[in-house]
């Protein structure tokens, strides 16, 4: 599997773009169910008819891999409109293949950028954003690589309505420190921990996904960080 790099429009973006050799259903719902989800970054956002039916409240989750904490919660909380983005085509088809089995109505995709998503979401418009067990480019010559930077906090910042939240996981503990930093010195954010076991322990409901178990298997533990918007 090699890494791709596109220049996206809040800057570049690296990921992986496809792995495993794709079933023929999955390519047949890339093909046919993903451009009527996918949501259309060349026209302007409007939330209100955005989802086929209205909704109360409007979470983003950025690279949701195989789908599985998106899935839940967009079942879990049929009064609320879901976006999800994933470049990695095989993470992708998984979801649809979810959404189709399941009839899953409230939830959006992009196949590409999460930068390039925050761009276009209005202003004050989501309640919560995720970020779950991003790749954490460990290598130093690639830091700037990762999703977390000064810019995509300005970002998260702005689409936020007051008093919504920005979720992190991540189970690399320097890269977990490193979104602590930049959220830290951000004056949009305030940090909704108190004690320690408040970032060791996951959001009501949560229920671990594929790469979590491997990670408490081989050893990792898990950090849950909660920022709130002022």
């Amino acid at each position: 599997m090699t890494d791709e790099k596109r220049l996206a429009g809040q800057g570049a973006f690296f990921g992986r773009r496809k792995g495993k050799t794709l079933r023929a259903h999955q390519t047949d719902l890339i093909e046919t169910l993903l451009p009527r989800l996918s949501v259309d970054l060349q026209s302007p956002c409007d939330l209100a008819t955005l989802h086929a039916k209205p909704v109360q409240g409007h979470v983003l989750e950025i690279g949701f891999g195989g789908g599985e904490h998106l899935v839940r919660e967009a079942l879990a909380h049929p009064h609320l409109g879901f976006v999800g983005v994933e470049p990695f085509v095989n993470g992708m088809a998984k979801m649809l293949a979810e959404i189709e089995r399941k009839a899953i109505a409230n939830v959006r995709l992009h196949p590409g950028d999460g930068a390039d998503v925050l761009a276009w979401l209005p202003e004050a418009s989501h309640d919560i954003v995720y970020l779950l067990y991003p790749d954490p480019w460990p290598k130093s010559r690639h830091h700037k690589r990762r999703f977390v930077s000064d810019r995509t906090v300005e970002a998260l910042a702005r689409v936020l309505k007051p008093g919504g939240e920005f979720r992190f996981a991540s189970d690399i503990d320097h890269y977990s420190e490193w979104t602590l930093a930049h959220l830290l010195r951000s004056p949009h954010f305030v940090f909704a921990a108190e004690r320690a076991v408040d970032w060791r322990t996951p959001w009501a409901g949560w229920e671990s996904t594929r790469y979590e178990v491997k990670a408490l298997r081989e050893g990792r533990q898990p950090c849950y960080l909660t920022f709130r918007r002022l």
